[in-house]
């Protein structure tokens, strides 16, 4: 079974979320400790992250929040040194190997801007804003395969939760990896669907290379 693409999630997977969940904390009032604190509560009831913001403002809009913030200077901002360390070494090793790469998370539209703007070792950049369909929506599976070469088999998917990543892309025929990594790897490592659900689980990306490799063999 030839693998030709490897495709990755964003957030928690190449991107430390730490200084954008930071800014929403402090775009909200509120310690960062504490917005962290009931992240995880919601995060560990397996919910959507971004019901988080209703204990601290109910019927808090996420959408037009965003777009307060841009209009007062404080929108996302990420730089290099918000990736992982290990990102940009597994990037180029894959594509070394001539494999395709692609990045492909939910993220708005000006984290895609962003992202492509650090000249990442990547053929393809992407977030579901653009494409109009978020994980785990099959819909944002469907353009995974769309845009990347080979059959659904021969892609792999490699993220950090569960239910997003994992489930639906398995759901759709691609391989996967499961990092461990950030508040959803951590909390799902040892759970039996990601065991069942994952081709291979990884603490570094600089694993993958070595893994993927050994499949061609």
């Amino acid at each position: 079974m030839t693998i030709q693409a490897v495709v990755f999630d964003i957030g928690e997977t190449l991107l430390d979320d730490s200084r954008e969940f930071g800014a929403w904390a402090d775009w909200l009032g509120v310690p960062r400790h504490t917005f962290s604190a009931v992240l995880g509560a919601v995060t560990a009831e397996g919910r959507n992250n971004a019901e988080t913001f209703q204990y601290f403002r109910l019927g808090f809009d996420l959408a037009a929040e965003r777009q307060r913030r841009e209009d007062a200077g404080s929108g996302e901002q990420y730089g290099e040194e918000d990736l992982y360390p290990d990102a940009r070494p597994a990037l180029s090793r894959l594509r070394q190997m001539g494999l395709w790469v692609g990045i492909a998370g939910n993220q708005t539209a000006r984290a895609g801007q962003i992202l492509r703007g650090l000249d990442l070792p990547a053929d393809l950049v992407a977030t579901s804003a653009e494409w109009g369909a978020a994980k785990p929506d099959p819909a944002f599976f469907a353009h995974v395969i769309e845009v990347s070469p080979g059959e659904p088999h021969e892609i792999v998917y490699v993220g950090d939760h569960r239910d997003n990543d994992l489930e639906p892309a398995k759901a759709l025929g691609l391989r996967t990896a499961f990092i461990r990594r950030g508040p959803w790897g951590y909390l799902w490592a040892e759970d039996p669907k990601v065991h069942k659900l994952a081709d291979w689980r990884i603490d570094s990306l600089t694993e993958l290379p070595r893994l993927i490799q050994a499949d061609r063999v």
